[in-house]
């Protein structure tokens, strides 16, 4: 089951193509407005606030300007005490998290505090919406999949959420909620700003208790996307797959720049499957050339897709988090996607195909592995068939048909199913869909467990009678 990819060039009908971005920023005066007059008026200039990343103001050192690639101090002499406590009595309180903002604006203060708790330097970062980012990674967006991205710090992983936000919930018309954090994707105030277009936000009274509030969203506002910034505990990780299990398409961004941070990173390994010690057979040892307790991932990834912004320019394209996740846990290459755009604005893409023939062939653990059977090919593969669960979660099902690649697609009505895959008595509680399988002929499939040993097996069950009747379950 291969995922679209429709920007690649030289495969036929794909031409590349070109992103043109436009980039939008708030009223720098509103950010400037709280510095001490002087840097105001060393910042009047339209050349000094071209470009301009932020504002650095450190008790006892020269203020400066910082810029892509560069610094300009603005003063020769050291911010004195009374400057920095009228900045911080223009920008007012900070939350727990040390930020504060500029209402209906995306600009961010930061405050860096000493052990007494006194504010010691602040960062006044400018906020800028750019939109066609999202052209880069659509294809991903559209596919109702969870995305995971990633990044160095600064690198715009902030500002790609709130583009995918803005698309969503204006383009696809999806129902989309914002987890905001700090107030960093939809700026300060009660009023969103206009960059994340008609998507909803919710506001964190404090950054421990993010996890309550992405469970309240998917509770209380039925959302059919929910985007989170910067998840970074376990609580939040947990939080996460219980969304994603909800059947809740999830976009959000992690500590890391790579899938290998996240490995090692005990909190947020659930993020990729999550990791488990397992004991490996005197001739399974052997075969692999390791010893014989290895890591394996020992559930699904919350999010199947991931990115790495390597660059502004530069996304690196994980189509199967699983299989990555597996190749580097047995120190296999990995090769990713990777989509560039060059100074004209054209996206070039290498390596093309989602899942290139030979590459880490680990979709599950060896335990999954040595249970697998591959159904034979036959005319009828490329017709997927419709299965309709009862008792099974659609992301368990959704998870295990892109881990395996097999074709197979979950439905959300009977009389479209080729066939109903059942937990043991699940259906008991669900007579009415069980009278119309009945009705329709449409044969029931129970299995003992939603262990993904028994899912895998009931899906190859079922697709091998699926292609050997015909394209029909009997």
């Amino acid at each position: 089951m291969a995922v679209p990819v429709p920007y690649a060039p030289g495969q036929p009908g794909l031409q590349p193509i070109t992103i043109r971005e436009q980039r939008v920023t708030d009223d720098l005066n509103h950010l400037l407005a709280v510095l001490p007059e002087s840097l105001q008026q060393q910042l009047a200039s339209a050349e000094r606030r071209q470009d301009l990343l932020e504002v650095v103001l450190d008790l006892g050192r020269p203020p400066e300007a910082r810029y892509p690639g560069r610094r300009l101090d603005l003063e020769d002499a050291p911010l004195s005490r009374e400057a920095l406590d009228g900045v911080i009595a223009r920008v007012g309180r900070f939350g727990g998290d040390n930020r504060a903002g500029i209402a209906r604006t995306l600009h961010r203060i930061s405050a860096i505090r000493n052990r007494s708790g006194e504010v010691i330097g602040l960062t006044c970062r400018v906020g800028r919406a750019v939109y066609g980012t999202v052209a880069v990674i659509r294809d991903l967006v559209e596919s109702n999949q969870s995305v995971l991205i990633m990044g160095y710090p600064g690198v715009g992983k902030t500002t790609v959420l709130r583009e995918i936000s803005r698309v969503l919930a204006d383009e696809l018309e999806r129902r989309v909620v914002v987890i905001d954090t700090s107030n960093e994707i939809a700026g300060d105030g009660d009023i969103p700003h206009p960059a994340i277009g008609r998507a909803r936000r919710m506001q964190v009274p404090d950054p421990q208790h993010q996890h309550r509030v992405m469970i309240e969203a998917v509770e209380n506002h039925m959302p059919e996307v929910i985007v989170i910034d910067e998840i970074g505990s376990e609580q939040e990780a947990w939080a996460a797959r219980t969304i994603a299990e909800r059947g809740v398409q999830l976009v959000g961004t992690a500590h890391g720049h790579q899938l290998a941070n996240l490995i090692k990173n005990p909190a947020l390994r659930d993020l990729i499957g999550g990791l488990q010690a397992v004991t490996l057979g005197d001739e399974e040892a052997r075969r692999r050339g390791s010893q014989k307790t290895v890591q394996e991932r020992c559930a699904p990834p919350t999010f199947p897709l991931a990115v790495e912004m390597h660059s502004r320019d530069c996304w690196h394209i994980h189509w199967n988090v699983a299989r990555t996740v597996d190749a580097l846990l047995r120190d296999r290459p990995v090769q990713s996607q990777v989509r560039r755009l060059d100074e004209r604005g054209i996206l070039h893409v290498q390596n093309p195909s989602p899942c290139p023939p030979g590459l880490g062939e680990p979709g599950t653990s060896s335990m999954a592995q040595s249970a697998m059977v591959q159904p034979a090919p036959s005319a009828a593969q490329d017709i997927p068939l419709s299965i309709y669960p009862s008792g099974v979660t659609s992301h368990q099902l959704d998870a295990l048909i892109h881990d395996r690649q097999l074709p197979v697609q979950v439905v959300r009505t009977v009389d479209r199913a080729d066939a109903v895959l059942s937990l043991r008595n699940s259906l008991s509680h669900d007579p009415g869909a069980r009278r119309v399988a009945k009705g329709l002929g449409v044969p029931i499939h129970v299995i003992k467990s939603a262990k993904p040993t028994q899912l895998q097996k009931a899906l190859e069950r079922l697709l091998l009678r699926f292609r050997t009747k015909g394209n029909a379950v009997v």
